[in-house]
């Protein structure tokens, strides 16, 4: 049995994942690196609004970013985040 700690940071970590727009932005980043205005265009939100929720993202280590000049791209932050989509979106289909 896992720690209270580690059931308590598992539970906040599936508490990110009951988002809609926070799992259309890691369905998105799962084609590969983006910015903030492709990833907007992309879902069809402003960039404020994915802004925001990238924030959540990056603050929970689902996604990293790297900056080219003014510019920051986003992706996911490991092959674990895929798994769990994958995975998450297979167990619903069955």
């Amino acid at each position: 049995m896992p720690t209270d700690d580690e059931l308590y940071y598992l539970a906040e970590l599936f508490k990110i994942f009951g988002d809609q727009t926070r799992i259309k932005i890691l369905y998105t980043l799962l084609d590969g690196e983006m910015c903030v205005q492709d990833i907007a265009d992309s879902i069809g939100m402003s960039q404020s609004s994915i802004s925001h929720q990238l924030r959540v993202l990056k603050q929970s280590q689902l996604v990293k970013f790297r900056r080219d000049g003014r510019t920051i791209y986003y992706m996911l932050a490991d092959q674990h985040v895929c798994t769990i989509m994958n995975q998450g979106l297979e167990h619903i289909q069955e």
